[in-house]
């Protein structure tokens, strides 16, 4: 997000609003005039509603203002957020979401806990279509499971999102609840409309779901 264009553009509404107010306050005043010059001194005129309308004038103006004042603040702290969220940048971090980004360079990354113990757990990654690329034979009720990328065929999957679901079962063959988290290195911080976001392989995650950050 660019910090500095977004102060710009919100000063350039605020100056374009004004404008407008001030353009239709000036001939508001002219027809006031106007009407004054050209009444009847045997019945003049009332002027309460106009005086109404003149002090809605001042409340728009400062109500504008106002709210260009906010704005600013807001891109300030916008921008002492930016600035402090990119001391996370080039730092591990796990985000609690079932999709991770595979690159050339970097392969999907994600943990795993079951809620007890399981007797069997298998991971099955997916594509952004939901079909089924890999599968995998974990063991274990809690690990880590690092995928470059090689599909059941032997090739490798192209760049991209890629979820992981993993069905786990006790000795009585019933099912276990698995937490499952998205891991990998942070290369960029931005902000959008839903707020602050981190990115890992190509994924953005939001800053609402970071669980855990190392060095």
């Amino acid at each position: 997000m660019d910090v500095t264009a977004t102060s710009a553009a919100t000063d350039t509404g605020s100056t374009n609003a004004l404008g407008k107010l001030a353009t239709d306050a000036t001939m508001f005043l002219r027809l006031l005039t106007t009407q004054m010059q050209n009444q009847d001194p045997l019945d003049p005129m009332d002027t309460s509603e106009y005086t109404q309308q003149l002090v809605q004038f001042s409340q728009v103006e400062q109500s504008i203002q106002q709210n260009a004042s906010l704005k600013s603040i807001l891109t300030a702290l916008t921008s002492d957020n930016l600035v402090g969220a990119a001391s996370v940048v080039g730092k591990v971090a796990s985000f609690g979401s079932d999709q991770a980004g595979l690159t050339e360079a970097s392969p999907a990354q994600w943990t795993y806990a079951t809620s007890r113990p399981a007797e069997t757990v298998v991971a099955t990654i997916k594509n952004a279509s939901g079909a089924t690329v890999h599968t995998i034979n974990l063991t274990g009720s809690e690990g880590e499971l690092v995928w470059d990328g090689t599909l059941d065929n032997g090739t490798r999957a192209p760049d991209g999102a890629y979820k992981l679901e993993i069905a786990a079962k006790d000795t009585t063959g019933a099912s276990v609840p698995v937490s499952i988290s998205a891991r990998g290195l942070v290369k960029e911080v931005a902000q959008d409309a839903s707020g602050m976001t981190f990115q890992v392989n190509g994924v953005f995650y939001n800053s609402a779901t970071l669980i855990r950050l190392t060095q």
